[in-house]
């Protein structure tokens, strides 16, 4: 019996309610800690709910909380349907279904699909099979080159560094996109695609609302006889022709998947982790025939800017508009540096690599970021953000404006993006994802700042305190509260899936747009204040300036939604 059996909830058959959705990612191992051994799991989610149903989400963004040896984070499963044991269990994921849905929070999970781990039944199989055996055909093995197949099929290189091709005792090699403990599914093989479809059924049956897909342009792989060399492979066009990345046939599967979720009242949704070259091709993810959403992480790479910002609504609700689909928004997860840290930082403008890697390179060094400018800068973004039509994903300790931790021990990190690349080969790549990954602090003091009884399974700093959530819990002006605020009145003000650019106000430094009703929402991405139009003021991401004669003013680095009366 699972909590869709069981329990009454108070959410209803609303087969649209993703397209706006407010979502709030956890990266269980680092949300709460229920049992006090230094890892998050799911009774320390089950504690939260209360806390998550005060923040005024609509739906939960779970980070994989499968079986793992965490060779990348639990991106490395080693068994689909069940739960680590060091995260809880089937019945505690049934029970924590049932406290989100109870109060009126949707359930979303990640599926990585891509790769298995190497402890996964099949691949302990494929290594103790022979050649050419079915169990070898669910992975992609291959012979060796070289006189004798020393060497590997081809110079790869993984994702996270080092040789994308492993051996194994009998000599075949196998490929592996990213970590060698991450073994690449065959999805030409009929076995691996009814697998996953009995795996979307099995979380589907206990409750999930829906789906985030890992790697979602990496499944459909054509290998000839003949590889490509590292760099013939790499100069070869994303177009659906590559041979690894974004095929065509990658929507064969997706479709599949979705006669699947349409066999459920409302529609199970899912959303795509795809990175491909074009807008034109991310569409592809979100057609209502396959996964029905994807996310741009355009944002992500974007400075603090008015024109960047605008061009990147625009085009991506351009894309939303071709594809039926609603667009999603992100400044911060956990693959990437927090963007309060992003914001108080030079600007991007162009140089490769991660913004901000360099700085947390060196250690996080107070003299190279202006904290308070860029948690300005964030507040200002999120509230942009909070405006906009489609999905909001929000990344957890955002709201309480956790900035990056760089002054992480690297005896004590534990990302294989790190522990993969030489101390010379890091450069723009930086010391990984550690520092969003942080446990969170929920009161100012103790062993974990509240994360649990015990220390945290990553080091966090003293700065923590002033930045839990006991400190900001009600506290006039911080964070958090304007989280609370800005969530609670996207749900009274949404509307139609539009918005109309308001030119009389939008300039160099000014961005502002209409959505249906009266609702405005302008920004001041520069430094000096600009004259706020008039309209009843609802939310702002810092005090509003008034003038000696009375007039309003937005101050720099600062967001305003305004109600104007509808004409």
């Amino acid at each position: 019996m699972t909590a869709l059996d069981t329990v009454p909830t108070l959410l209803h058959d609303d087969t649209d309610w993703w397209r706006q959705a407010s979502v709030y990612q956890i990266y269980p191992r680092s949300f709460a800690d229920g049992n006090g051994d230094g890892i998050g799991d799911l009774r320390g989610i089950i504690s939260r709910v209360p806390y998550l149903q005060n923040l005024g989400i609509d739906a939960v963004w779970l980070s994989p909380f499968y079986p793992s040896a965490l060779a990348d984070g639990g991106y490395d499963v080693d068994d689909y349907r069940d739960v680590d044991s060091k995260i809880g269990t089937l019945e505690e994921f049934d029970e924590m279904v049932a406290a989100l849905h109870g109060v009126g929070i949707r359930l979303i999970v990640d599926v990585v699909p891509n790769h298995s781990s190497d402890r996964h039944e099949w691949f302990v199989e494929a290594l103790a099979a022979s050649k050419g055996s079915n169990a070898r055909e669910r992975y992609i093995f291959r012979d060796g080159t070289g006189e004798n197949g020393e060497l590997p099929p081809a110079d790869w290189t993984s994702i996270f560094g080092g040789p994308a091709w492993t051996r194994v005792p009998d000599g075949q090699w196998y490929l592996h996109s990213f970590a060698s403990e991450q073994p690449d599914f065959n999805w030409k093989h009929p076995e691996v695609r009814e697998d996953f479809l009995h795996t979307l059924r099995f979380w589907s049956d206990r409750g999930v609302d829906g789906f985030r897909i890992d790697v979602a342009h990496g499944l459909a792989k054509d290998l000839g006889e003949v590889l490509p060399s590292k760099a013939e492979l790499s100069a070869m066009p994303k177009d659906g022709t590559h041979p690894l990345w974004d095929r065509d046939e990658v929507h064969e599967i997706y479709a599949e998947w979705r006669s699947v979720f349409n066999e459920y009242t409302p529609a199970r949704t899912a959303v795509a982790e795809a990175w491909v070259e074009t807008p034109e091709r991310r569409a592809k993810y979100a057609s209502p025939t396959g996964l029905g959403q994807a996310f741009n992480f355009d944002l992500m790479d974007a400075d603090f800017s008015a024109a960047q910002f605008r061009d990147i609504v625009s085009d991506n609700l351009a894309q939303s508009a071709v594809t039926g689909s609603s667009t999603t928004w992100v400044f911060s997860n956990h693959d990437g540096i927090r963007h309060a840290t992003r914001y108080g930082l030079p600007p991007r403008a162009g140089r490769p690599g991660k913004q901000g890697a360099d700085w947390v390179l060196a250690g996080g060094p107070e003299d190279g970021i202006d904290r308070a400018l860029g948690l300005r800068r964030a507040r200002a973004a999120t509230l942009f953000e909070l405006a906009l039509p489609g999905s909001a994903y929000l990344y957890q300790g955002e709201e309480l404006g956790l900035h990056e931790v760089a002054e992480i021990p690297d005896d004590q990190r534990q990302d294989p993006a790190f522990w993969r690349t030489t101390a010379d080969d890091r450069g723009h790549d930086g010391l990984g994802r550690d520092g969003c990954r942080v446990p969170l602090p929920w009161t100012r003091s103790g062993s974990s700042f509240g994360f649990g009884t015990g220390t945290a399974h990553l080091p966090q700093p003293a700065w923590f305190a002033d930045f839990s959530v006991e400190a900001e819990d009600g506290a006039e002006g911080s964070t958090l509260e304007l989280y609370r605020k800005a969530l609670r009145l996207r749900t009274e003000l949404q509307s139609a899936e539009n918005l109309t650019w308001d030119e009389d106000l939008c300039g160099i430094d000014v961005l502002a747009f209409e959505r249906p009703g009266g609702w405005l929402s302008i920004t001041n991405f520069g430094a000096d204040a600009v004259a706020l139009p008039e309209g009843e003021m609802l939310v702002s991401s810092a005090p509003v300036e008034t003038t000696a004669d009375g007039h309003h003013q937005l101050p720099g680095a600062t967001t305003a939604w305004l109600r104007r009366p509808v004409s």
